[in-house]
């Protein structure tokens, strides 16, 4: 793989995740729910960064760029573990996802594909200032459709986080490379002095 294929595909794919990232937040600021809209606006920022390290040539950012992607899987994995309630996570504790600061709820929970929303009045579950639905004909349920989601930004980190590892290993060995070439000159350069029998000597002549 070429310098210049690998860096056009990072970019390709960090351009993707973009776009991902800022339809994901769409819907979370719909839903109202602050731990995710956290955590996707530094995933927006390390992409932006990403893209910034892959067109001036900068290792580092890359590096750290490949660091969040990390990250980025394990959150998403969780979430794809707490909305398909694997273990002892459970939706019903609101504090994961809103910092127990509103009521959580996924905006796809009532505007999925098929969805139809009847209202449950005068019920004994409602709390203050909220109100109890009864979500029927949904063609495909809400958690399976958070789950679908996490796992495309899986799909998209684990290739950006191969392409950013290897472009700036690319990188890193051109400035080595650089370097190497550039120590020479670091004293300037100087022109070979002139050898002894061009330099112009004295003439004596007997008088």
């Amino acid at each position: 793989m070429g310098k210049c294929s690998g860096r056009c595909t990072l970019v390709a794919f960090c351009c993707l995740q973009l776009v991902a990232a800022l339809e994901r937040q769409i819907f979370d600021f719909l839903g109202y729910q602050w731990a995710p809209i956290l955590a996707n606006f530094l995933h927006i920022m390390a992409v932006i960064l990403g893209i910034f390290g892959t067109v001036q040539y900068r290792s580092r950012y890359l590096i750290l760029y490949a660091a969040w992607l990390v990250l980025w899987v394990g959150w998403n994995a969780f979430i794809i573990c707490f909305y398909l309630e694997v273990g002892q996570l459970s939706q019903d504790r609101d504090f994961i996802m809103t910092f127990n600061t509103s009521l959580h709820r996924s905006w796809w929970m009532e505007n999925g594909p098929g969805c139809l929303v009847t209202p449950v009045l005068n019920s004994r579950l409602a709390l203050e200032d909220h109100h109890v639905i009864s979500v029927t004909g949904c063609l495909l349920d809400y958690p399976y459709i958070e789950a679908l989601s996490s796992a495309l930004q899986i799909f998209l980190a684990l290739f950006g986080f191969v392409f950013a590892c290897y472009v700036s290993k690319v990188f890193l060995e051109e400035e080595d490379s650089f370097d190497f070439i550039g120590g020479f000159d670091s004293y300037g350069y100087q022109a070979p002095q002139k050898t002894s029998h061009l330099q112009l000597q004295p003439l004596y002549t007997a008088g």
